[in-house]
């Protein structure tokens, strides 16, 4: 993962891309790395959003395809998981996408929300104001701590 932070904001964005998908990888180590080291906090946080969210809008698109022959192989989202969110996707629709951030499950959510043809501008709406959050409260833990530690 050192050279993921060697590459500065574009490694910061293909971890944060990576890791909303069904890749497994945290993103939030290359985040807190970039500013315990100096990097603009708003913009370290503003980067990571953007990938994490069009990773998370890629996932959604995998969902969309609906080949589960493919999904299940490659990806590896169980056709039951998904199914059996069906009946969360009747009742909550696109506000699920603020939780596709979640590690683990935000997989399914994102899948899902794509297989069950959810609104795209909602999913994608709801999905970026739950990773936002997501980074701004990550980063200012971090700067917080850098703040104490100084």
């Amino acid at each position: 993962m050192d050279f993921l932070t060697e590459w500065g904001l574009f490694g910061l964005f293909i971890s944060s891309f990576l890791s909303a998908t069904v890749i497994p990888f945290s993103s939030e180590f290359v985040l807190s790395f970039m500013i315990l080291n100096g990097f603009d906090i708003y913009l370290t946080i503003l980067i990571a959003t953007i990938g994490n969210w069009l990773g998370g809008l890629s996932s959604y698109l995998i969902g969309r395809l609906g080949k589960w022959t493919i999904i299940e192989k490659y990806f590896g989202v169980d056709k039951n998981k998904v199914f059996n969110f069906k009946l969360k996707v009747d009742r909550w629709g696109s506000v699920l996408a603020f939780f596709s951030w979640l590690p683990i499950i935000g997989d399914v959510i994102a899948v899902s929300l794509g297989f069950f043809r959810t609104n795209f501008i909602l999913v994608s709406i709801w999905m970026l104001l739950g990773k936002i959050l997501r980074y701004i409260i990550w980063g200012s833990m971090t700067y917080w701590s850098l703040s104490i530690l100084n």
